[in-house]
């Protein structure tokens, strides 16, 4: 079977590294060959980046720097772990890509669409998920279930209106394009929305939702 990209986004607190895993292994289940990756990360230098962009100390970085850093990061991750896992037909499960970018970047910090679309069209080339899952909740609820989880990052640090434009972006796009994007009710009980995951992976590849 050829090989698919898919990818759950959504503001902090969505729940996309809890259902990730399990989305995995049930993929894993349908007798797919199944890479989990996350961004910015995963690779050993996009990990290296992802410290320097969730570091709370570096809360100062200029928009710019943080929108090269995650396409540096990117074109690693692509080079290195999603072009090579669907020449050989697996299946990719990332927490966050593209996506993420024009969410934050664009609608949060106010960077230009435009710009980000050049980046993404030099790192990326043809590159693009097959299928995005955005798990979407109101942004009060991420940014209660993350303050549960300890000290915040530098993205989880920011105030109510930087996640509001981000959520904003993240509708949009859906809106935008419905055959691409998919919006999961994220604030549904854990076992809810992983049943909500299966059944859009199911309608659009046509594998066994239970």
């Amino acid at each position: 079977m050829t090989g698919r990209f898919i990818v759950l986004e959504g503001i902090e607190g969505s729940g996309k590294s809890t259902q990730l895993p399990a989305l995995a292994q049930w993929l894993s289940s349908q007798g797919l060959e199944v890479v989990q990756t996350r961004e910015p990360g995963g690779t050993e230098l996009g990990e290296g980046m992802r410290s320097l962009l969730l570091d709370h100390r570096k809360a100062g970085m200029h928009p710019d720097t943080e929108l090269l850093l995650m396409f540096a990061a990117r074109a690693e991750h692509c080079h290195r772990i999603i072009e090579p896992a669907l020449e050989a037909h697996s299946w990719i499960l990332s927490d966050r890509f593209t996506d993420a970018t024009y969410a934050y970047q664009g609608g949060g910090r106010g960077i230009d669409p435009a710009r980000i679309a050049t980046l993404e069209d030099w790192v990326q080339g043809r590159l693009r998920p097959d299928l995005v899952l955005i798990l979407d909740l109101p942004v009060a609820a991420g940014l209660s279930r993350i303050a549960a989880r300890g000290a915040p990052d530098r993205f989880e640090s920011e105030k109510l209106g930087f996640f509001e434009r981000v959520r904003g972006v993240y509708l949009e796009r859906i809106r935008a394009e419905p055959q691409r994007y998919v919006r999961i009710d994220a604030a549904k009980t854990v076992d809810q929305v992983q049943a909500s995951l299966r059944g859009a992976i199911s309608d659009r590849f046509g594998l066994d939702g239970d």
